[in-house]
């Protein structure tokens, strides 16, 4: 019989190597890429980009000083918390600043340029818009010309400043002496 040739097994070493040399340069021009179309004036001069426009919002109504409702959803606003109406509020004087605070609501929003941006509400995983949660409301951030609805209720003494965690809120205060 003739003389057997061992097998030699072939070093991985090369292959390895240019696999992560592929996936550096791959990462590399990725940024590249992505620098590139971040700094200004990266846009042929006749170029245009067009954007979607933003969806117009239908008109936001001011159901009481911290709820409103847009397009049939209804939304707790967050940062703050005003007075309960009617049944709800403890006394007389909570039941007078509950109707003042949704009258300068109302004002607000009749002024204009109004924006409603949804936020997270503080509810347990899965709870959000349902009735273990807000009493089934979500939860927004109302500003009117770029300024916060709660700031300025809270500023015009109409409302208390009310901020909750990430699953829980705290107690509210009274508004009842």
């Amino acid at each position: 019989m003739g003389s057997v040739i061992p097998f030699r097994r072939r070093s991985k070493l090369p292959i390895v190597l240019g696999a992560i040399s592929a996936v550096v340069f791959a990462f590399a021009t990725t940024m590249t890429f992505l620098n590139w179309r971040s700094s200004p004036g990266h846009e042929a001069a006749n170029v245009e980009i067009i954007r979607p426009a933003p969806k117009p919002a239908g008109p936001i109504e001011a159901i009481d000083g911290d709820t409103v409702r847009m397009n049939g959803t209804v939304y707790r606003l967050t940062g703050f918390d005003t007075p309960e109406r009617g049944d709800k509020a403890q006394c007389d004087d909570e039941r007078r600043r509950a109707e003042a605070a949704t009258a300068r609501l109302r004002t607000l929003l009749s002024s204009g340029n109004a924006s409603l941006e949804r936020v997270a509400c503080a509810c347990r995983p899965g709870q959000e818009g349902t009735p273990n949660c807000n009493y089934g409301r979500l939860c927004g951030s109302l500003t009117i010309g770029g300024r916060d609805v709660g700031q300025i209720l809270i500023g015009e003494g109409l409302a208390h400043p009310y901020v909750c965690g990430a699953t829980s809120c705290p107690k509210r205060r009274a508004w009842c002496g």
